[in-house]
């Protein structure tokens, strides 16, 4: 690999992110979430989603980097 892994990873992000946004205003805006609970539960379901998706990246890294110190002993 060329770059490191966290250019790449926030790279795709930026990418990702928008699409996600549109996707969740989509489902928003559908009629599909009618009541206060729903839209609550919409809510903390898919901004920690995405948030939680986006740190695990830097979990993912963090574990490699472990294995391949191991490995390199």
């Amino acid at each position: 690999m060329l770059q490191s892994f966290k250019k790449l990873w926030n790279l795709t992000f930026l990418f990702v992110a928008p699409f996600w946004s549109i996707l969740a205003w989509m489902i928003w805006d559908s009629g599909q979430l009618q009541t206060d609970p729903e839209r609550t539960i919409y809510l903390l379901t898919v901004v920690p989603g995405l948030l939680f998706v986006y740190l695990s990246g830097f979990m993912i890294e963090s574990w490699h980097r472990k294995k391949k110190a191991q490995s390199a002993r």
